[in-house]
């Protein structure tokens, strides 16, 4: 808010200085009231040749302040939307709590320099909706500037003491001013993503970039179109051979020149660029946003009076193009009737837009000035309250000083009664001394037994973890208990999993160095896995391979998906191995995997000496079943797997000593071709000239890699963990057992409506 109910708003741009001073209407309150303008002119563009910018500007800021006082008044400047960074996201329905935190995730995403770099403010926009909590489909704007243009635009201004209070891009002011001037009655209406408002169009032609700004009232979209006055001027300078001084003349009186056809035919091919980046850029914005219609397009800027331009671009854009003539929610007072205020009206947009943010009254709020520069005038407005604070506690501890020194000199330490206290004192501090001293001692010793026992402990309980995890794949690991035979429909339909290598790698951190950065792979895998599981249940379903995961809320495998509680150290075990089981089109490939070992692994249990006497309050050996979840194992996910590939299996390769119990099919056809008696014994009875009949046959087979974490634990350990597991299971088995009863009685209590008489 204002600090004395006016604010100015200023908008150095290459052309001019263009600044307003408004407040609030006394009696409506969605009017503002123009106190005083200024609109300065440079001797040169800044960008013109020979032109000193940083001089220009330093000169039109001393002439401001010698016609404008500014004390007291609050004082926002906008700088250019090239210099800034606009981001418009759509997050997914989260707390709204947590949405600053998604925000600051998504800022390190999109601006593609160091936070620290960046000054960044964000803001949500309305239209959005809200459920106990939960924010449905919220849209954020993210704005960022470099620190160093930041501090480039507020150089000037610092060095004339000017204070600014509110950094904006421009298209923001521009935004800001068409919503509060031109907008206003569609915010009593709801906002309908399915049939939003027609969207103005505004087209701010600057010196050197024109900014295009589409809005509805409630979602803003703008670009940065680099074309502006200074290039009708060039056009003129190249083609006519004229110095920039006087085409920029010529263009400024282009129907007062000798030959106008030929100054216009000079500007045709700028016109022509224009149009051109004007209906590209609409046309992606109708692209992202497919419901949205366009309505009026007002023009912005005193390059938008160039003769023929407003024409030009309104037959080709099939709009009616309407320059600002008068600002609706603006009372100029005795600025309405200055000349130089209505002449350059067109150009006041961007200061009115930042005074209307001043005020309060604006749709975005964003503000890029540094927050150290914030906390700097904070601290220094507060600094006199400060001293005045620190000199009241200074006189405060004098008159305590002086106050205990009267005190301590009206007692005499050297009487007899006072040595003696000291005495025994003194013996009473030298008795602690030593109890002290011994204490410290036993408690080291104590510490030292202990350390021992965990170590004792440790080794007894610790060499038996690797031995249990292989125990435990070895349960989890399907078996088919049926008689093998050596055809092809019999071993591509036994259940089997063949493990061929089983590695490890050691983690001091799994949530930081394992879980995180295989979060999308891992939520991508538990998808695919949801979808094959939807294709076997029921072929006509789909599911979509890209949706999002499941709410962790809900339970299921994605609950895993933020690492499931796994902090600190830890093994990431990866099993690598193969199977045949393909016949079956409906449990094949990666399915027979999950089915048969990634939910084994997460659901499945093994049988350990982990029995407990409850009365001894000791281990007794006992097998029983213990989960594989209470062992320390989680996170289970098929990493890769290969395409089907085909691979003969010769029952006989042992026999001719190749060590091999699949071969290629040369290897294959060349046995079918082998001449009777190359070494193989012929049964008895049988053809001497008979040519041997090759036993191999085709299979088809899946490689695979699965990993799962695992952090060991000792029995004592897994008891712990089962215990709490039994525990919360008992505690959501009665509340489920009390929802149900509860209910049971309210269907009872019901009234029953008697049947009408017949």
């Amino acid at each position: 808010m204002a600090k004395g109910g006016a604010v100015w708003g200023i908008d150095i741009g290459q052309c001019a200085l263009k600044a307003l001073r408004c407040r609030p209407h006394e009696k409506e309150p969605r009017r503002l009231v123009v106190e005083s303008f200024d609109y300065i002119e440079y001797p040169k563009i800044l960008t013109q040749p020979e032109a000193e910018p940083a001089e220009l500007v330093r000169e039109a800021l001393e002439t401001f302040l010698s016609r404008n006082e500014l004390v007291g008044d609050t004082v926002a400047m906008s700088v250019g939307g090239q210099n800034g960074l606009m981001r418009f996201i759509k997050l997914p329905p989260v707390e709204a709590k947590k949405i600053p935190d998604i925000v600051k995730y998504e800022a390190r995403q999109q601006i593609p320099f160091s936070l620290d770099d960046v000054v960044w403010d964000y803001q949500q926009l309305t239209g959005g909706s809200e459920e106990d909590g939960f924010a449905l489909e919220p849209e954020v704007g993210l704005f960022a500037m470099k620190r160093d243009q930041v501090a480039r635009a507020l150089t000037p201004l610092e060095k004339a003491g000017i204070e600014v209070d509110l950094i904006q891009l421009a298209p923001l002011a521009v935004y800001n001013y068409v919503c509060f001037d031109r907008l206003e009655e569609l915010k009593s209406q709801p906002y309908d993503p399915a049939k939003p408002p027609s969207s103005t169009v505004v087209i701010s032609l600057g010196t050197d970039t024109t900014d295009l700004v589409v809005t509805n009232g409630f979602r803003v979209w703008q670009r940065n179109i680099p074309i502006g006055g200074n290039h009708f001027t060039r056009a003129l300078s190249k083609e006519l051979k004229l110095t920039f001084v006087k085409a920029e003349h010529l263009k400024r009186n282009a129907t007062q020149a000798d030959d106008p056809k030929a100054v216009f035919q000079a500007m045709r091919p700028v016109f022509s660029d224009l149009l051109a980046e004007i209906q590209r850029s609409l046309g992606y914005f109708q692209s992202l946003d497919k419901a949205a219609q366009i309505g009026e397009v007002i023009a912005l800027g005193n390059a938008m009076k160039l003769p023929g331009l407003q024409r030009y671009l309104a037959q080709n854009l099939e709009q009616e193009v309407r320059p600002i003539e008068d600002f609706n929610r603006l009372s100029a007072g005795s600025a309405g009737g200055n000349a130089q205020f209505k002449e350059n009206i067109l150009s006041f947009g961007p200061a009115y837009g930042l005074c209307v943010q001043a005020l309060g009254k604006s749709e975005l709020k964003t503000n890029l000035l540094p927050e150290e520069i914030v906390r700097t005038r904070m601290i220094r407005a507060k600094k006199p309250w400060a001293v005045a604070g620190v000199a009241a506690v200074l006189a405060g501890l004098t008159f305590n000083y002086f106050t205990h020194v009267s005190s301590w000199q009206t007692s005499d330490v050297n009487r007899d009664d006072f040595k003696s206290a000291f005495s025994t004192a003194s013996s009473a501090a030298s008795t602690a001394a030593s109890f002290e001293t011994e204490r410290t001692g036993i408690r080291d010793a104590v510490t030292k037994l202990t350390e021992t026992q965990n170590q004792l402990i440790s080794n007894v309980e610790g060499r038996l973890e690797w031995l249990d995890l292989v125990k435990a794949l070895d349960a989890v690991l399907p078996r088919d208990e049926r008689p093998r035979e050596e055809k092809a429909d019999h071993v591509m339909s036994r259940k089997e999993l063949h493990i061929t290598s089983v590695d490890e790698r050691h983690f001091t951190d799994l949530t930081a160095e394992y879980v995180t950065p295989t979060e999308a792979l891992y939520l991508g895998s538990k998808n695919e896995d949801a979808a094959a599981g939807a294709d076997a249940a029921d072929p006509a379903a789909t599911v979509d391979p890209m949706a999002p995961p499941a709410d962790p809320a809900a339970g299921g495998d994605v609950a895993a998906a933020g690492g499931g509680g796994l902090t600190g150290p830890g093994f990431v075990v990866q099993l690598t191995g193969y199977h045949y089981h393909n016949a079956d089109k409906t449990n094949q490939t990666r399915k027979f995997v999950i089915d048969s070992l990634v939910k084994a692994l997460e659901e499945g249990t093994v049988k350990l000496p982990d029995g407990y006497d409850e009365t001894t309050k000791q281990f007794t050996g006992k097998l029983i079943d213990v989960p594989l979840k209470d062992m320390g194992i989680s996170r289970a996910w098929l990493v890769a797997g290969k395409p089907l590939r085909k691979e003969y299996i010769d029952p006989d390769a042992a026999l001719y000593g190749d060590g091999q119990t699949g071969m290629g099919q040369a290897g294959f056809s060349s046995l079918a071709a082998n001449a009777p008696g190359a070494g193989v014994a012929a049964e008895p009875g049988a053809d001497p000239n008979a040519v041997p009949v090759a036993k191999g046959f085709e299979v088809d087979r899946y490689d695979f890699v699965v990993q799962f974490c695992w952090q060991p634990r000792t029995r004592a350990l897994r008891r712990e963990a089962t215990a709490a597991r039994l525990a919360a299971e008992a505690e959501a088995a009665a509340a489920a057992a009390q929802a149900a009863a509860e209910g049971e009685a309210g269907v009872e209590g019901a009234p029953v409506e008697e049947a009408p008489a017949q």
